[in-house]
């Protein structure tokens, strides 16, 4: 289902480009915004530019993020590059600010269900990924203080026009990423199982979060079992519930959203 979102997200990126931004000379967000504005100044298709210009963040990835997040964000990003390159560019609408406005919202619509499966859709946002790991602020805040540069290109390359059209298209997309992407929202997770040693070991591999480790029991069988408790992001829950459901599908697993962290959230 994740793959099956992942591309279905990255091509809808690709029709709000292709149909709403690059006809009106508007720039996106992050690094498939370069490849807008390289795409018009040169003969170069903006779907090679953007896989080009992905390539180191990508590798910066691999080292730094999971392996199943790096895995989807490249199958996002080449579906994106290629979706840029067989789409053809179309006028849809006359009105630049509508353009700016539908396609912001069909961008962030599709970069938020991408975070939504763990994944990413490359350039800055791998950057936000891994600061927003260290910040506690919303991804789409993230995305939107990175992108003022790609506003002042746009504003001295093209026109101030472009560039306040452009603020718009990034403005809508990062309000639809953060209405979608509920990163910042924190929730708290009892996790009573019998084999808590390999659910710690996976968990601790794959998120920077600290785990606090009980013993229980329990009150009908009389079995010994582990409590483990942490406290984790919202987008982070659909691969810690594959983790458990993998490690043991018997696990009880009691989730409660929580209102504040006090102390130590990000482990190091």
């Amino acid at each position: 289902m994740n793959i099956v979102l992942i591309i279905g997200s990255a091509m809808l990126v690709a029709f709000a480009y292709n149909f709403f931004f690059i006809p009106h000379e508007i720039l996106s967000s992050g690094l498939s915004g370069i490849a807008i504005m390289l795409g018009i100044l040169t003969p170069f298709n903006t779907g090679v530019l953007n896989l080009l210009l992905n390539l180191p963040l990508l590798i910066l990835g691999m080292m730094k993020l999971g392996k199943r997040f790096i895995a989807y964000t490249i199958l996002s990003v080449v579906t994106l590059s290629i979706g840029l390159y067989v789409v053809p560019v179309i006028k849809l609408s006359s009105e630049p600010i509508l353009s700016s406005l539908f396609g912001g919202v069909l961008t962030g619509l599709g970069a938020g269900i991408t975070f939504r499966a763990s994944a990413s859709t490359g350039g800055l946002d791998i950057i936000a990924m891994l600061l927003a790991r260290k910040k506690d602020f919303p991804l789409g805040l993230l995305l939107s203080m990175m992108n003022a540069v790609i506003i002042v290109f746009a504003g001295f390359l093209f026109s101030w026009d472009t560039a306040l059209n452009t603020l718009i298209g990034i403005y809508a997309t990062g309000k639809v990423v953060d209405s979608i992407h509920t990163k910042h929202i924190k929730l708290t997770l009892n996790i009573v199982t019998s084999k808590g040693d390999d659910i710690c070991e996976k968990l601790l591999a794959s998120l920077y979060r600290g785990i606090t480790v009980m013993d229980a029991k329990g009150a009908y069988s009389g079995e010994k079992r582990m409590m483990l408790m942490t406290v984790i992001t919202r987008y982070q829950l659909n691969e810690v519930k594959q983790i458990i459901h993998d490690v043991d599908p018997t696990a009880f697993v009691n989730i409660t959203q929580t209102v504040e962290v006090v102390g130590l959230f990000h482990r190091e």
